[in-house]
């Protein structure tokens, strides 16, 4: 498996080099603070975060006496690293749970399935027993696709009929769950677009059946971004939010972005953690 530095060259030797670049050995101008803007919103940072970060790196700047570009590259490294680290991650493998249930959710062509077929190997590794059910009941390839990777991980997949009633299926899956003395509920959703009103009203019925039948469940609702998305997603990830409340997300493809920025915004817009990232398609591909 490759390490997760290998997997960001590509994000590290495009917009990010560049960066490095334009903060190299020369006094900072306005025109220096103007270059660095430019290029965190090319690489995806965003509007607000990127005016964000330009201003308290203005301040520390003037509060150090920071005259020269290179200087300011270390500045804005540590800028960088504190917003990541400004919403800590609060996820374990480990739960003394006699249930705990993990909902999914994020649009179509995201990673979500794939990323579900990750999470579940990771979770069995440290020695949890998973169910997985899939309530994405109006898509019949995305119930085939999450049974396979069922088989492949050793895990049951509870389904129901097509365009059946996704909270029945989440309801009969949690019973399944305690019948067979399952830890773990992975719960795949729909990912139809977040403009979609039914597809909210969808996963808000879904979350109402795990907090009647599981103890303060979901426990986790994770949201899969892909990462060549970016700003397209942070709005998508908006959507869902308002909807269902969201606790960390799980950022996908970003071994095949050249620009990756996106990573600060989902932590500064959305005030969430990134929990996975997931660097390849190859089950073990995730960090």
């Amino acid at each position: 498996m490759a390490s997760l530095r290998d997997t960001l060259s590509r994000t590290r030797n495009s917009v990010f080099s560049r960066i490095q670049t334009a903060l190299g050995q020369s006094d900072i101008t306005d025109e220096t603070w103007e270059e660095l803007e430019m290029l965190l919103l090319q690489a995806d940072v965003g509007a607000t975060t990127t005016e964000g970060l330009i201003t308290r790196l203005r301040e520390r700047a003037r509060a150090d006496g920071i005259v020269r570009a290179d200087a300011l590259r270390g500045a804005l490294k540590r800028e960088l690293k504190a917003l990541l680290l400004s919403h800590p991650a609060t996820h374990s493998f480990a739960s003394n749970r006699m249930l705990e249930v993990i909902m999914m959710i994020g649009v179509n062509g995201s990673g979500k399935t794939t990323s579900i077929a990750k999470l579940c190997k990771l979770y069995k590794q440290r020695g949890r027993k998973v169910l997985l059910v899939a309530a994405d009941t109006f898509r019949a390839a995305a119930v085939d696709q999450l049974q396979v990777w069922g088989e492949r991980n050793g895990v049951d997949v509870i389904t129901g009929p097509q365009a059946v009633d996704p909270g029945a299926v989440t309801h009969d899956a949690v019973m399944a769950a305690f019948a067979r003395k399952a830890d773990l509920l992975i719960v795949d959703t729909a990912g139809r677009l977040h403009t979609k009103h039914n597809l909210m009203q969808e996963l808000v019925k879904i979350k109402n059946v795990l907090q009647r039948t599981v103890h303060e469940a979901p426990h986790q609702t994770l949201i899969v971004i892909d990462a060549a998305n970016g700003q397209n997603a942070i709005a998508q990830a908006k959507g869902f939010a308002q909807a269902v409340g969201v606790t960390g997300a799980i950022l996908t493809k970003l071994d095949g972005t050249p620009k990756g920025g996106v990573a600060f915004s989902i932590v500064s817009d959305l005030g969430i953690p990134i929990l996975f990232v997931g660097t390849g398609e190859k089950i073990d591909d995730i960090e």
